[in-house]
């Protein structure tokens, strides 16, 4: 998913955030490779209407529409199998096994309480049901945002006040970076810096570093 406005972001580094660079890759670029690498045969779609974001491996679609943050889960993308990842995540290599490999019945979500970063789905009628579900308390005014969390707690039964996870949740704690302001960036590095054993161990490779080009 990759159309986003990314009016948090703004113009930091002179250019949209899914292009900035860890180890000489685009964020879109990276997140490819890593796909074809664990499931070579997946079909790789990223939805935006930015021509900038075309990338080799994939195919871009532009999305029918694009109003709502939830509009990111393009309806029409969504088939028997289908599973979407941010385009603005900096995702370890840990993050990707796990998220193609788990097992799923239906409707699984991956991420942890600062943010969700996988969601797959094995049921469309399920995913277009909650989604819908969604939408509508949200312009109804019931709830406060729809995103990929309030899709989790309507699957989920969960109130939509709080963030907490449950069942069919499965945490990449400390495997995923999302990058949604400059701040994000910052706190990614920071902690890139101060724990190399640990962004070894969820796939960062130790040479990386963020470029703009």
């Amino acid at each position: 998913m990759a159309n986003g406005r990314g009016t948090r972001w703004g113009e930091h580094l002179g250019l949209p955030k899914h292009l900035i660079e860890f180890d000489g890759e685009t964020l879109l670029r990276r997140l490819v490779r890593q796909l074809r690498e664990q499931d070579p045969g997946s079909d790789i779609v990223i939805s935006s209407a930015n021509p900038t974001y075309e990338t080799e491996g994939a195919r871009r679609h532009v999305p029918r529409a694009n109003e709502l943050e939830l509009d990111r889960f393009v309806p029409e993308l969504i088939s028997d199998r289908v599973c979407f990842l941010y385009g603005d995540t900096l995702y370890g290599d840990a993050a990707i096994s796990s998220i193609v490999h788990t097992p799923i019945e239906e409707l699984d979500f991956f991420g942890d309480e600062d943010g969700i970063v996988a969601v797959r789905s094995a049921a469309p009628d399920v995913l277009l049901t909650h989604l819908a579900k969604v939408r509508e308390l949200f312009l109804a005014g019931e709830i406060a945002a729809c995103v990929g969390w309030q899709v989790y707690q309507s699957y989920a039964g969960l109130p939509f006040d709080e963030k907490r996870t449950g069942v069919h949740f499965h945490r990449t704690s400390g495997q995923a970076a999302g990058f949604n302001s400059p701040a994000d960036l910052e706190a990614f590095e920071e902690w890139f810096a101060a724990t190399p054993g640990a962004a070894a161990h969820a796939g960062f490779r130790s040479e990386q570093r963020r470029h703009a080009h």
